[in-house]
């Protein structure tokens, strides 16, 4: 074996030595860097990019269609009381669920209102809280018409109040769904003398996409709301309220913000609310056990200029523009907030705190056990009730 020196040992590393060193270590630390710029690229994208599926939480796993039953497996949303409704199939279909029969620690067996004819026995399904999936379901005359939008021709159901008052309510769904899910709201705005407009916006799968394809996170969408108001004007509407569920909510408050028809907007109506995009972001990587330091990363790269790159996105989202709460006080008609304290998606400590700022013009009604934009069908007379009453301080 050879034996070195204490010369050998101390003998001076040749440039080129030191060049392959650097070298090494600079592909680490750039790998490194790529690693952990894709991971924030994936995390914010994934924030503004519309779904194209549905995720499949829950499983059917019998249908019993003499006694006109499903039986699903136990999760927080399938033990919910109420009406409900359900994804399920290939095509694809849409059940009413009614009420709970039975329910044990592993199953719930609901009433199912819809046929079961060519339903496969048992598979995998997305539990909804639409209810209604179709206009013509609620037995309400309305008529398709198209909002001429920036992006293009978006498509809206307007049901027309029984007299014409000249009071309208534009109804707006949240992100990731479609005007479907309000079709809820409209029996009670009809009984308090409003024609209701359901409109889509840019990248929900009904309306034409935007530019890029992607969620403002309501720092665009309100502008297809504003045209619905054109519509809305042009058709007689002389006092409008808009109401918003989750992400439709920020939609609504930036057009009651920024919309040059301000002065007809009556009041906004709130559901289950995102009215800071930041807190949301934050309890959703908290129960994603997302890093700190990505997350932080990512919510960057959405709000800057520079992320663009990594996110896709034709033009940073303001997101401190979008905070409600900060903003409470440029806030100057009527609001009504609804929103249970389990949401599980849209932490309900900002409506808490947008009431507590803004005692004077936000009326509250807090739920428990709803979870998140199902308040109408777990407590559908309390739900109805709260929109009414405060319908009928309205000017």
């Amino acid at each position: 074996m050879k034996r070195h020196s204490h010369a050998d040992r101390n003998a001076p590393v040749s440039p080129a030595r030191h060049w392959r060193i650097a070298m090494v270590f600079g592909g680490i630390l750039l790998t490194l860097a790529s690693s952990a710029v894709i991971a924030v690229g994936t995390v914010a994208r994934r924030v503004v990019t519309p779904a194209h599926s549905r995720f499949r939480e829950s499983d059917v796993l019998a249908i019993d269609a003499e006694n006109g039953t499903i039986t699903l497996g136990s999760n927080p949303d399938t033990r919910l009381p109420g009406r409900y409704g359900l994804f399920y199939g290939e095509p694809e279909r849409y059940l009413r669920l009614g009420r709970i029969l039975r329910s044990s620690g592993e199953t719930v067996t609901r009433k199912l209102e819809t046929p079961p004819d060519g339903l496969p026995a048992s598979g995998p399904a997305t539990f909804s809280g639409w209810y209604f999936s179709r206009p013509e379901e609620l037995g309400i005359e309305f008529r398709d018409i198209d909002v001429p939008t920036p992006a293009g021709n978006a498509p809206a159901w307007l049901f027309p109040a029984e007299q014409d008052t000249g009071r309208w309510v534009l109804i707006v769904h949240g992100r990731g769904t479609t005007r479907s899910e309000c079709l809820r709201a409209v029996p009670v705005w009809r009984e308090a003398g409003y024609s209701a407009l359901l409109v889509s916006y840019r990248n929900d799968g009904d309306a034409p996409p935007s530019a890029d394809g992607l969620y403002g996170l309501g720092d665009t969408e309100w502008q297809d709301v504003h045209a619905a108001l054109d519509v809305a004007v042009a058709q007689g509407a002389t006092a409008v309220v808009l109401m918003g569920w989750s992400m439709g909510g920020t939609i609504v408050v930036q057009a009651s913000l920024r919309s040059s028809h301000a002065e007809i907007i009556r009041g906004v109506a709130l559901e289950s609310p995102v009215l800071d995009w930041t807190r949301v972001l934050e309890f959703q990587a908290d129960a994603g056990r997302i890093p700190v330091p990505l997350r932080l990363a990512a919510i960057t790269a959405i709000s800057s200029p520079w992320g663009r790159v990594l996110t896709g996105l034709e033009s940073a989202v303001n997101l401190h523009g979008l905070d409600v709460v900060s903003r409470a006080r440029e806030l100057t008609v009527p609001i009504l907030v609804l929103h249970s304290d389990d949401d599980g998606f849209v932490p309900s400590s900002g409506s808490h705190e947008l009431a507590a700022a803004r005692p004077d013009i936000v009326t509250f009604s807090p739920f428990t056990g709803a979870r998140h934009t199902k308040l109408w069908n777990y407590d559908e007379v309390r739900w109805t009730s709260a929109i009414r009453d405060w319908a009928e301080t309205l000017d």
